[in-house]
């Protein structure tokens, strides 16, 4: 009968495996797919940025030069001779920094400037006089380049400007082999003025701009190196990570099991000689640092065993309920990014493949809705992303602050721009413009008037207002949060700023969030040295209370 039953180290083992092993492989794979993801999406973001910001910088260079051309055109026309001209230009030239030369000429000439120019890898920018002659100016293409790339020159991607005809103008971390492989993923036809994802590499973003006036072409190429510092770099910490806790747990686990199982073997030989009336057999116990406290009292009072049996039971209890609340919390993770992030992303998704259509004529209004809202989508994945990324910050007690003295109105304002107000509630500021500046980070304090305000519009009654007060107390500025619901219990009103905390349960959830909001807000406010309490009474159903520090010698009460 006996050797029908697993024993307890085969028991455990299987239980570690199941209750353990299994949860961290699957929880590793999802965090590591989450990390892709969102780093893949960084990326495409960062190259779309880059590309942009060189078109800006190509755009305002020529229309710089442009403009400088037609103001020397319009002084030209009062010159009288042709001398009087000439040493004009070249007056101009000194004064124009990386402009070479300065030229009047015919048709035919232009041509022969440009290609000498094209030879010689500089720039032929010119302009059509009245008398059909050209005011040609000649430009050093390195200090372009140098200008065009100053603010990236940091950045680890490749970056290419090409002409119309395939020539390459200018260049930044240029290699040769992937210029040409690059090229080779490049479309036939280019869609103009709008930055393009193009080649067959998720992880490795190609983006091109296409531009009629300059008639360029800017590509950017992210390189498997900025690819393995931002995706593989990290996915490999992640797996890491995960093993090195999976390897702890189990020598831990091992370790304890050994001395527990020798030590309970010594119980029931105890057991068994006192039942077949051996009384003085003693039971000998390997007292360690892993011996629990519990059999270690069953071998000197074996007569209390069954009170101490219930010790056990109650400490057993204890366990289950930190391990189910350590379950829910892995759940709600789960559930929650997963359904936070899929709905923003199909929301871009379809609008995307909308625009992108070919076989439907669309209109202004519709696109200028479609891309409206996958703007919005688009700024609700980032409040998101950086709500998860300040989480282990918090937790950690890693968080930096820049603290600073900041202007609290102004400050608000702003946030009434960022937050999403669908329903148009009314937000009243009733702060006075004196209103004395106060110690704290600016951005991260704007981050806790966006989540305040938010929470606010989200959960406010209809056709209620949301009103912010404020005033000082000694060496204190108090802000106060207010909107008109429900009177929420002490109990619930004391476990929102946990995470994953709602009002509303997730069988009648009526508002989208994450449940992470006051939990960042309070992570963020103590950084800045600051407090927070909440309110809830039948005057107002909710009301956050922040309280920060003032500079020394701020106001005294009001």
């Amino acid at each position: 009968m006996f050797g029908k039953h697993l024993k307890i180290v085969e028991q455990i083992a299987i239980v570690f495996v199941f209750a353990v092993i299994v949860p961290m492989t699957i929880s590793g794979f999802i965090i590591n797919n989450i990390n892709q993801q969102s780093m893949r999406y960084q990326l495409r973001e960062s190259a779309v940025l880059i590309a942009n910001m060189v078109s800006d910088e190509i755009d305002f260079f020529n229309k710089t030069v442009s403009s400088n051309l037609e103001q020397i055109v319009y002084s030209l026309n009062y010159l009288p001779s042709q001398k009087s001209k000439s040493d004009y230009l070249r007056s101009v030239v000194q004064t124009l920094p990386d402009c070479e030369e300065l030229k009047i000429v015919d048709s035919s000439e232009l041509a022969k400037i440009h290609e000498r120019n094209k030879k010689n890898k500089k720039a032929t920018l010119f302009i059509k006089m009245n008398n059909n002659q050209y005011l040609v100016a000649t430009y050093k293409l390195d200090a372009i380049k140098d200008e065009l790339f100053r603010s990236i020159e940091d950045d680890k991607r490749q970056i290419y400007v090409l002409t119309n005809e395939g020539d390459l103008l200018a260049e930044h971390n240029y290699t040769e082999d992937a210029y040409r492989k690059t090229l080779s993923l490049l479309p036939n036809k280019l869609k103009k003025d709008k930055p393009v994802i193009f080649g067959d590499v998720k992880n490795q973003p190609l983006v091109y701009v296409s531009k009629d006036n300059p008639k360029i072409t800017i590509i950017v190429n992210t390189t498997e190196k900025v690819t393995q510092k931002a995706i593989t770099n990290n996915s490999l910490k992640i797996l890491l990570s995960c093993l090195f806790a999976t390897f702890t747990i189990i020598f831990v686990v091992a370790l304890y099991t050994y001395y527990l199982y020798i030590n309970i073997r010594q119980l029931f030989k105890g057991i068994i000689a006192i039942s077949k009336g051996n009384y003085e057999r003693q039971i000998r116990l390997l007292t360690t640092a892993f011996t629990p406290h519990e059999i270690i009292f069953l071998a000197f009072e074996f007569n209390r065993m069954a009170t101490e049996i219930h010790k056990s039971y109650i400490q057993l209890k204890k366990n289950n309920i930190e391990l189910k609340q350590l379950n829910e919390f892995r759940s709600n993770l789960i559930d929650t990014v997963s359904h936070e992030l899929r709905t923003p992303l199909t929301s871009i998704q379809g609008y995307t493949s909308r625009l992108m259509r070919q076989d439907i004529k669309i209109d202004e209004e519709t696109r200028q809705k479609s891309l409206r809202i996958i703007k919005e989508q688009s700024e609700r994945l980032k409040r998101l992303i950086e709500d998860l990324l300040t989480i282990p910050d918090i937790e950690g007690m890693r968080l930096r602050t820049k603290i600073e003295q900041v202007y609290i109105p102004e400050l608000l304002e702003e946030s009434r721009i960022l937050i999403k107000n669908k329903d148009n509630k009314e937000i009243v500021f009733n702060i006075s413009e004196d209103f004395p500046l106060v110690e704290a980070d600016k951005d991260r304090l704007l981050q806790v008037f966006v989540n305040l305000l938010e929470n606010a519009v989200k959960y406010a009654s209809e056709g209620s207002k949301i009103i912010v007060d404020a005033s000082l107390h000694g060496d204190k500025a108090k802000i106060f949060v207010k909107n008109d619901c429900e009177i929420i219990p002490v109990d619930k009103l004391n476990k929102l700023f946990e995470k994953f905390i709602r009002l509303d349960d997730n069988t009648t959830r009526t508002t989208r969030g994450t449940g992470l909001g006051l939990f960042i807000v309070k992570g963020l406010v103590e950084a800045m040295n600051g407090k927070i309490e909440l309110h809830s009474d039948k005057n107002w159903g909710f009301c956050v209370e922040l309280t920060l520090n003032l500079p020394s010698g701020g106001k005294e009460d009001a």
